[in-house]
């Protein structure tokens, strides 16, 4: 067995309608990072100096000294790129990326996020890698970082985001068990729910494209108009598919120490005033978007065809291909993960495993489909599923004649290829499959052999929908 733990499918062609509060054509939510005083610094008990998101290009730790440069402009983005942006994001409903020992030295700027009523979420211990950090040590800092937060702003945070994450982030936070949602993702336009930590957590995902971490790395943008306008165009995109019945969610990540300088602040301004300019814009908190999702959308509890053990499985989906439970078996075996737990998904492995068998195996799935209103019929002994198909399709409610050109057409295309008819008889009318009875007669056996096997993925994958949705 093999299991595959990404995503690649997430809500698929046809996301749910979130149903945003007022019929919102796309919720807007804007962070801001604040991360000034959790940064790499000696200070801190550190082994270098910070290096990572500021206007020094290419800065590298320092180990063991401190750095001047690097620690005055992380001081700016408290010292004045907060205020800056507080009186520009004033009656915005704002959500903090808050690292719980930058607040714990910022007793006036905790003090001015709580007066304008903004979602404090974690950050973090500190602003630092945990890419290599053992499991241990993380969760201990996450104990630590919720303790402290819950300390210096007076309850703990309900949203996590440690941003500089590890393989184990989103796990340890499913695990704390506290946190409405998790932001360690940029997956998606839309919330959505992963099963991790033995239980279904909520993932409202950020994003690092509408972001003014760009102005800090070397492909990013050079001057705050293209900050603006890249932050525009991507409202207009989701707000135009909003108006067409598909609305998202816009994430806009900001940093006290990069859009608070004056010329990025002025950016900021003109693409705040666009988006107010429109009707039908939600501005949210994080936690209000997670809790709205919630209430919307909660998880829907179903299994998983990816984590249903082999019998299961088999017992799940040995009869969507007609009497041969062998498909499941192997489809089981392949390399399954969520982007399997849909209709698609499933019907995906088992139509890989039919066709890379053998020719004798797939003729034999081929012969073993009744006839259309044949004798099994007659004698009501089609699996459940064939008697419901062939019922929907009105073949259980044939006239005399019908019945008698049924019987010929069966005889003369048995004699002729040696398997059964096969049609997907849902997708089709009376008329219609006794069309497509005689035309395919003519076939010759290669084309027809192709054509029914074509036919007999439709009708797994018409049986799957019906089962999975």
């Amino acid at each position: 067995m093999q299991r595959y733990p990404r995503d690649m499918t997430g809500h698929g062609p046809t996301p749910p309608d979130p149903r945003w509060p007022g019929a919102a054509r796309v919720a807007v939510q804007i962070v801001l990072n604040y991360e000034e005083g959790g940064e790499n610094c000696i200070l801190h008990g550190d082994a270098a100096s910070e290096a990572f998101l500021s206007e020094i290009s290419g800065a590298e730790p320092w180990p063991g000294e401190r750095h001047w440069n690097m620690e005055s402009i992380y001081e700016y983005g408290a010292r004045a790129g907060f205020w800056r942006l507080h009186r520009m994001l004033a009656g915005l409903p704002v959500t903090v990326f808050g690292v719980a020992t930058a607040l714990a030295r910022a007793p006036e700027q905790v003090a001015a996020m709580k007066d304008a009523g903004w979602e404090i979420a974690s950050h973090g211990l500190k602003w630092i890698e945990h890419r290599a950090m053992p499991e241990e040590e993380e969760r201990a800092q996450m104990a630590e970082a919720i303790r402290l937060h819950a300390e210096v702003v007076g309850a703990r945070p309900r949203g996590w985001y440690t941003g500089r994450s590890s393989m184990n982030t989103v796990r340890l936070a499913a695990e704390e068990g506290g946190f409405a949602y998790v932001a360690d993702s940029y997956a998606d336009d839309l919330p959505y729910w992963i099963r991790t930590g033995g239980r279904d957590q909520l993932v409202v995902p950020y994003t690092l494209d509408v972001n003014d971490m760009r102005f800090a790395v070397p492909a990013g943008f050079g001057s705050g108009a293209e900050f603006e306008r890249h932050v525009r165009d991507a409202f207009d995109t989701l707000y135009a598919e909003g108006s067409a019945g598909a609305p998202k969610m816009l994430s806009i990540g900001l940093h006290c120490r990069l859009a608070g300088r004056p010329g990025r602040a002025a950016a900021l301004a003109r693409a705040l005033d666009h988006m107010r300019g429109h009707d039908g814009v939600w501005f949210a908190t994080r936690l209000q978007i997670a809790e709205h999702w919630a209430r919307e959308h909660p998880p829907t509890g179903r299994a998983r065809p990816s984590e249903m053990d082999r019998d299961a499985f088999v017992a799940a989906f040995g009869g969507i291909f007609e009497h041969s439970p062998w498909i499941a078996e192997r489809a089981w075996a392949l390399e399954l993960g969520p982007t399997h737990d849909t209709a698609r998904g499933v019907h995906a492995a088992l139509a890989r495993v039919f066709r890379s068998a053998s020719e004798e195996e797939r003729l034999g799935v081929l012969r073993a489909h009744p006839d259309l209103a044949g004798r099994l019929a007659a004698a009501r002994r089609l699996t459940e599923a064939s008697a419901a198909e062939q019922a929907a399709a009105g073949l259980d409610a044939l006239t005399d004649a019908e019945r008698e050109k049924f019987t010929s057409f069966n005889a003369a295309y048995t004699g002729k290829f040696g398997f059964p008819f096969i049609i997907a008889v849902r997708d089709h009318d009376k008329a219609g499959i006794l069309a497509a009875f005689e035309r395919r007669l003519a076939n010759d056996r290669e084309a027809e052999v192709a054509e029914a096997c074509r036919q007999v993925e439709r009708i797994a994958e018409l049986r799957l929908r019906e089962a999975l949705g």
